[in-house]
């Protein structure tokens, strides 16, 4: 049997524990039924309690193996995760700009999950200005949203409502603030399309595995529009497969620390 396959491409961190970054994306889109390739930009040494180190790719080899994938696979949905610095950030934002028939996920990696700094200072006004407008779809959490706006932490659904246009504003089309660092028991993503909101309800799971969540969930967006799913279906089916990997290993412990969601969770959901 032959046929078309459907291609995504992550470019991101590598994480050397495996719970996030690189590593997640490609699980991700494999569990999805997408194949899934990849752009390298920093290695970092980290497990479940933090990030030891971090070494940075030179902008031009960034460029260099997007360029190889670009050439030869049918690529059709990108995702950007950790890119480390403004250098990087320029240099992927041009690349892409020359590609607008792929769709483009910009998860804006700024902070681990343990707290450490994975993107320079001086990285976040060229976000802004140079790789928003080029994205079909932005999903920060909410400290990220308050970092890209300059702006106080969204508190309430209204705030995060509130900043989620004020990012569209930007030049990105859809935004997707997810509500997972607030403190209620339920959490609500909040889907902005074009000025249309969406909430996204779900119940805020108890477990210590939550390493990686944001660039699974923006991986599993990427791999729905790869196969060809709308935005907004793409979105629904990432939220549900987070939290269905989140069930998966909420009982598991693998470190001290974060330890990973459950990419390998066995899932099927409807397109709709």
């Amino acid at each position: 049997m032959s046929g078309r396959v459907a291609v995504a491409l992550t470019i991101a961190g590598s994480d050397s524990s495996g719970g996030a970054g690189i590593q997640a994306d490609l699980k991700t889109f494999a569990a999805l039924g997408v194949y899934g390739a990849s752009a390298i930009t920093a290695l970092t040494a980290q497990n479940t309690v933090g990030v030891q180190a971090i070494t940075t790719v030179d902008p031009a080899f960034v460029i260099s193996q997007i360029d190889s994938v670009l050439a030869d696979l049918n690529v059709v949905s990108v995702k950007t995760g950790m890119l480390a610095t403004a250098a990087i950030v320029h240099a992927v934002a041009s690349r892409l700009a020359a590609v607008p028939q792929l769709d483009l996920v910009v998860d804006p990696v700024m902070v681990a999950t343990s707290g450490d700094l994975l993107l320079s200072v001086d990285a976040i006004d060229t976000y802004r200005t140079i790789l928003l407008p080029r994205a079909t779809l932005l999903t920060p959490n909410i400290p990220e949203a308050a970092r890209l706006l300059n702006a106080g932490t969204a508190v309430t659904i209204d705030d995060a409502i509130d900043q989620a246009k004020a990012l569209v504003a930007l030049g990105c089309p859809a935004v997707l603030l997810k509500g997972g660092h607030g403190t209620d028991a339920d959490i609500a993503d909040v889907l902005c399309d074009r000025g249309e909101i969406t909430l996204f309800r779900h119940r805020r799971i108890q477990t210590p595995n939550t390493h990686g969540t944001g660039c699974t969930l923006s991986a599993a967006i990427t791999a729905g529009l790869a196969t060809g799913l709308p935005l907004h279906d793409a979105v629904a089916r990432g939220v549900e497969f987070v939290s269905k990997a989140l069930v998966s290993n909420q009982n598991r412990r693998y470190g001290a620390g974060h330890g990973p969601v459950g990419h390998a969770v066995g899932f099927t959901v409807s397109a709709s």
